[in-house]
């Protein structure tokens, strides 16, 4: 299969690490490292799509500790930025095009119920024009969000 002839469904990442609207910048952070990801999509309950936080809108909001990090929602970082989205049939020079015209390194992939899909990266783009993807043409199985639950542990008592 050619480059010219992909869609966004034939190269995008399916397991995605979600994180919901209301969710702190604090436990995005987490994820993010936990996972090994630049991006991470922002879904409501209903795996709509609400936006794309990436690691430099973490870091140009953290001021303070971690205890000012807790008291504020994701939502708020994604206020009045414009989020590209393709659909997955979208060829992929399109995807390209639109992820170099809007600047960014992610673009989500929203099926026709918005609902998310996938995510095209550029280390999918660039594992595409090497030859490397291994997903089955006509795969369009639902996202599998990973999920990580963080709880603190009891420090134990002192001997």
């Amino acid at each position: 299969m050619s480059v010219e002839t992909m869609t966004a469904s034939e190269v995008m990442t399916r397991t995605l690490v979600t994180v919901e609207p209301e969710e702190s910048p604090l436990m995005a952070w987490e994820l993010m490292w936990r996972a090994g990801v630049h991006h991470l999509p922002v879904v409501d309950a209903c795996c709509r799509l609400v936006g794309v936080l990436q690691r430099e809108d973490i870091a140009a909001h953290w001021s303070g500790g971690p205890a000012e990090q807790s008291m504020t929602a994701v939502r708020t970082l994604l206020q009045g930025r414009r989020c590209p989205r393709v659909l997955p049939d979208d060829p992929l020079s399109e995807v390209a095009a639109l992820m170099v015209d809007a600047d960014c390194g992610a673009v989500p992939v929203l099926g026709p119920d918005e609902v998310l899909r996938g995510l095209v990266t550029t280390t999918d783009m660039l594992m595409a024009l090497a030859g490397r993807t291994a997903r089955p043409a006509g795969d369009s199985t639902n996202v599998k969000g990973g999920l990580f639950r963080l709880e603190p542990v009891p420090s134990a008592p002192c001997p």
